[in-house]
């Protein structure tokens, strides 16, 4: 068997309601492996996080050779199953889109994240376009004999003028349609309240993926309302660089 597919098995199987992944997202290959040895099950991006560790903005500004480059340095560094943030896929093309992940998978990486809302534009995708997105990657995938696990995110609860639970028909009928054109897993950054996660959670397919934000429940209590996966996004980083610069900055004051 293909290591790399061996493990994107494994990834997927992470996934379990009630027993959630926790990815404590990586930004290089020395974040990854500190991870890793800590105890991970698995290791993920976060692009915010990849992006301004080499000085770019979140956005798709950063370079897709530098973040190929970097994506592939963590893989090829830990022993686990990696899953990637690639934005948008970095087109709004289904085929292009599809090419830019074929990148990874040159790279053995288990996963992706790839997101429905319009990188350096207005709004979302509608659901269409979106699927055609999703089922271009999905059949790049298989062409390759790629198990490769596709976390569809959706942007919808993002929006500061909408209730979230306004948006709740709306999520299902992404998370139906996505699975549908391939999906394999459901991404709702966003989304704390946790009645909404659950009645979420119970209601769609695919596994759901939250992501911690301020006045997210513990793991616990996501875990009893059905989640299968907890990321932590960007909050890693920016930990990490509030101890460099305390550090720094305790260090450098005693040159006063």
């Amino acid at each position: 068997m293909n290591p790399s597919n061996e493990l994107a098995r494994h990834f997927a199987a992470l996934h379990r309601k009630g027993e959630p992944l926790v990815l404590y997202n990586a930004w290089d290959a020395g974040s990854a492996k500190a991870i890793a040895g800590a105890g991970a099950r698995a290791i993920g991006t976060s692009s915010w996080a990849v992006a301004a560790a080499h000085g770019y903005d979140d956005g798709e500004a950063i370079p897709l050779a530098l973040v190929e480059q970097v994506l592939g340095r963590i893989a090829c560094s830990v022993a686990l199953p990696v899953t990637v943030d690639i934005e948008g896929g970095y087109s709004a093309d289904p085929q292009a889109c599809a090419h830019n992940v074929s990148l990874l998978l040159d790279h053995g990486v288990a996963g992706i994240n790839v997101e429905d809302r319009v990188v350096g534009g207005a709004g979302l995708y509608c659901i269409d376009a979106q699927c055609e997105r999703i089922a271009a990657i999905r059949a790049m995938a298989s062409a390759r004999g790629a198990d490769l696990f596709i976390n569809a995110r959706t942007d919808l609860f993002f929006d500061a003028q909408a209730r979230p639970a306004e948006l709740l028909d709306e999520a299902r009928e992404r998370a139906a349609d996505y699975a549908r054109a391939g999906a394999s897993g459901f991404f709702v950054p966003g989304l704390v309240d946790l009645a909404l996660i659950g009645e979420l959670a119970a209601t769609i397919a695919l596994p759901l993926n939250v992501m911690v934000m301020p006045g997210m429940a513990d793991s616990r209590s996501l875990a009893e309302a059905g989640v299968a996966r907890i990321s932590h996004g960007p909050a890693p980083y920016l930990r990490a660089m509030e101890a460099t610069r305390a550090a720094a900055q305790a260090v450098l004051a005693g040159q006063e």
